[in-house]
């Protein structure tokens, strides 16, 4: 199937899956998307919603705002869930 012609920063077009379970993100995309080889990308799925694949700086930079006005624990001596303060990598 052929890509669907493209919308000013939007993208889409169907992808085979080899067999070592590899998709090639087509060169239209990493463009639209700025993907440069090397780059680490997340890969988020859900067995309802399907599969997303995002830049890993865009969720950090959403996990970032999110959490940014939770501000300190209500007792100073919890810890805080490691999930919060889970350190990019």
């Amino acid at each position: 199937m052929p890509p669907i012609p493209p919308q000013q920063g939007k993208f889409a077009a169907t992808v085979r899956v080899g067999e070592k379970g590899q998709i090639v993100i087509p060169k239209a995309a990493r463009n639209v998307f700025d993907i440069k080889p090397g780059d680490v990308l997340l890969l988020l799925a859900d067995d309802k919603r399907g599969i997303a694949i995002i830049r890993r700086e865009l969720f950090e930079q959403f996990t970032d705002d999110a959490l940014s006005g939770l501000g300190e624990p209500d007792n100073a001596d919890e810890k805080p869930s490691p999930h919060v303060n889970a350190r990019r990598r």
